[in-house]
Parts: structure tokens; sequence; C-alpha cells
């Protein structure tokens, strides 16, 4: 190990205790995340600017930081299924009867849908307002390489149906879910939890001691789940210095300038489904100054961590001790929200590229025909994109290939993936906060008491 390599090492353990002041004189907990965010994008500026880019030392570097920030998006991680598991049965067990349930779901899935269908308008409008196309753009080595490897992909998926996605959610094999062993595993963790809160619903007419029992145990691992969360989610800010130093210090600053148009007309896309969301927060009567402060930290650690998963215990904490959503709303809001109708990645992305990419096949995308298809596809694919997992890359996929377009195509953004990425995470985890604020307002499962409190969400007192 170089020198260089220990002195960097040496400025972030530095920054981290700084940081450590900071939270055990008890700073805010929103104030806290600010102040991560501001010394990881100095620190990774300076790194930027001292060692440009690439470089094997800011590369070794940048190892070392992962152990702090990807070591916390998986602990994050770690604690999404029992989160999930435990919260969904409690809730469940808190509610009037089964069909509450029914309600839950059908409202978040619907405005899921709707919001995506949004988004998609949105970035049909943004990609044809900025004239954007995929033919001047130059394809090099890592852009050929990517588009054969998304075709090569496009191979796995093209066979699979709108149904067969559907019964991919349905866990065959729940234990195996626990493992994360699927695209579909959270999807798999809510409905088999549902299951059994529903059973011990109706069981607790017939044998109303046995359901007591089993509902004290439930209460008391939730206690110990909750607890847990709150230690990791004090780590926070720690993760969000590693890992915005690492996006700052290890950026391409030359890929991102030749294709800054797209890069602007993506931010300009996301920015407006963002306001989309704060008008559907006025429309049901929360203040959105409130609802932006509210839920800016979770958002800061999602443009960090590129991760609607891990972003998920912290998306459900927003809702229920900063929005004062139910338990059961919030669960179910993050649940699906992580893996259905991401209002960024299934969305914006593939309404965007191909609107891009169908002049290349004679394809006129201002027409309404086209428009109206595309957004439709989006809606579906949307949906399906939980039955094969990936992201924003198989979202593209379902959508280019069901239009026609060529979908090796997409391949051409990969020097600026990151950059959109980020953005995109941050717009998926709003929808989600979004979806499940607004579904509990419908449904009368917020507490505005909660909501009109002017602290943030606090973790650490």
């Amino acid at each position: 190990m170089s020198l260089a390599v220990l002195t960097n090492i040496f400025i972030m353990v530095a920054l981290l205790y700084l940081l450590y002041r900071f939270q055990k004189h008890c700073l805010p907990f929103s104030w806290q995340v600010f102040i991560a965010l501001g010394m990881g994008v100095g620190y990774g500026t300076c790194l930027q600017l001292f060692y440009g880019y690439p470089s094997e030392t800011l590369t070794e570097s940048i190892n070392w930081f992962n152990i702090v920030g990807n070591g916390y998006v998986s602990l994050l991680k770690m604690i999404i299924v029992p989160l999930v598991m435990v919260s969904v049965i409690s809730a469940i067990l808190k509610l009037k009867g089964a069909g509450t349930l029914g309600r839950i779901s059908g409202w978040i899935l619907t405005l899921l849908m709707v919001t995506v269908s949004i988004a998609a308008a949105i970035g049909i409008i943004s990609a044809l307002g900025f004239g954007l196309s995929a033919e001047p753009i130059t394809s090099g080595v890592r852009e050929a390489a990517r588009g054969e490897q998304l075709l090569n992909t496009l191979t796995s998926i093209e066979n699979l149906s709108i149904p067969s996605m559907l019964i991919s959610l349905i866990p065959a094999n729940p234990f195996m879910d626990m493992t994360g062993a699927r695209s579909t595993s959270i999807i798999g963790v809510v409905i088999f939890s549902a299951f059994i809160g529903v059973a011990a619903l109706g069981l607790h007419p017939e044998q109303p001691d046995e359901t007591s029992h089993f509902e004290r145990t439930v209460n008391a691992v939730h206690a110990i789940v909750m607890r847990i969360v709150t230690m990791v989610l004090n780590l926070t800010p720690f993760g969000i210095l590693a890992l915005m130093t690492k996006v700052v210090a290890g950026s391409n600053v030359t890929d991102i300038l030749q294709l800054l148009q797209f890069v602007i007309a993506s931010y300009a896309a996301l920015i407006a489904v963002l306001v989309v969301h704060l008008i559907m927060v006025t429309m049901v009567g929360a203040n959105p100054i409130r609802f932006i402060r509210k839920t800016l930290p979770v958002l800061i650690f999602a443009f960090t961590s590129r991760s609607s998963a891990g972003t998920m215990p912290l998306t459900i904490q927003t809702l229920t001790k900063g929005l004062g959503v139910s338990e059961g709303v919030a669960n179910f809001a993050a649940s699906f929200g992580t893996t259905i109708g991401q209002n960024g990645c299934a969305g914006i992305y593939p309404a965007m590229l191909a609107v891009m990419i169908a002049p290349t096949v004679g394809i006129d995308p201002t027409s309404l025909s086209f428009i109206g298809t595309l957004i439709v596809t989006i809606a579906i694919g949307s949906f399906g994109v939980a039955g094969v997992g990936g992201g924003a890359t198989f979202a593209a996929l379902i959508v280019l290939s069901a239009l026609g377009l060529p979908v090796e195509l997409a391949g051409l953004l990969i020097s600026i993936e990151p950059v959109i990425d980020m953005g995109r995470t941050v717009v998926n985890v709003s929808g989600a906060i979004t979806t499940g604020f607004v579904s509990g307002r419908a449904m009368g499962e917020v507490d505005m008491e909660t909501f009109n409190r002017k602290a943030s969400l606090e973790l650490n007192q």
C-alpha cells in the first residue's frame, strides 16, 4: 500500500470521526446527513482534482472507502427481510379485517401505475424538448460491448409474458425468498407474511388464547427488529460520506461532458416528476414544504447509494415516524415501490431511450400512436420488471423489444449510467413514499399530528 493511499484513508477516518463527534453531541439527524453529503462532495472533488481519472491510487483508495459505504448498504439489506416480515404481520394483526389489506394493496398498486405512466409521459416530453437522438452518439469499445451484453440478456427475457411475470411474484418457496435468491424476493416475503397475518386474524375467533400468544411474540420480535433498524440507520451519515466520496472521486468528467445534453434532459424530467409527487401530496391536504423537509434525508441517501432496495428500511422509517403513515401502508408501499412501478427506472428512462432510438429505424417519435403505445407498454412493463429484476436496464429491454426497437443502442449511454442512476433512484424512492402517503391519506391511515411536527425523522435520540 502506497503512502498516498494511506494518507487518503487517514483523511477518511478523520472525517468519519468528526461525524461521530457531531452525533455524540446530539446534532439532529437531518443535519448529520447534510454535513456528511457536503464532506463527501468536498473530499471527492479534492481527490478527483489531485489524482485525476483514472488513477490507480484513487481506485485503491475507493476500495478501502467501500468498507464503510458498501458495508453500510449491506447492513441495510441485511435487515430488509426481517423488517418487512414482522412489520407486515404486525400491521395486519392490527387491521379491522382482511378486507382492509385488499384496499391497501389496491390503492398502492393503482397509484404506482398512475405515477409511472405520468413519469413516462414526462420522459417523452423531455426527450422531444431537448431534441435527443441516438444517431449522433458515437460508439466506442465499451459501448459496443455493452450493446452485445444487452442483446444476450434480451434472449433470457424475450420469451417472458406478462402472466408469467405475475406468476413469478408468487413465493413458491418463501424460505428461499428470505435469502433474497430471486429478483422478486421482497414481494414474495410480503405475500407470505400477509398470508400469516390473515391466517392469524381468521384463527382468533376459534383459538383466541393461541392467537394472543402469537401476537405477543410478534410484538416482541417487532420491537427487537426495530431496535436493530435504529442501530443500523444511525450509521447513515457515515455511509453517505463514504458513498458520496466514491461517486464524486470516481466520476469520469470527460464522459459526462460528452453526453451532457442527455444528463440535463434526464434530470429535468426527474425534477418534473418530483414536482408531480409534491402536487399529489398537496392535493390530499398536506404541506409540500414539510413533506420535502421530512423526506430529504432518505432521498439524499438514495442518491448516494443508487439502491432502492437498500434504502427501504429508511423509507419505511420515514413514512411511519416522519410522515405518520400506518405500518401496514408504509410496508406495502415501500416493498411494492421497490420493484413495481418505479418512476425513474421503469418510467422516465425507457421512455427517453425509446424516443431517442425510434428515429434510427424510421419511426416518428412525435406521432400520437407511438407515444400512446409507448406509455401503455411502459405501464405494463413496469409491473413486469419485478419479474425479471435488474431495474432500469431490464425495464429498457422490455420496452424496446416490445416496440421492435434495437436494444443494443441502449449501450451507448453506459459511460453516464452511474450519474443518471443516482437521480433515478431518488425518483423511485420518492414515488414509493408519495404512493404510501397519498394512499394512507385516502384510507385515513395517516396521523397528521405526526406529519405536522416540525422536526424531521430522528433516530439517535
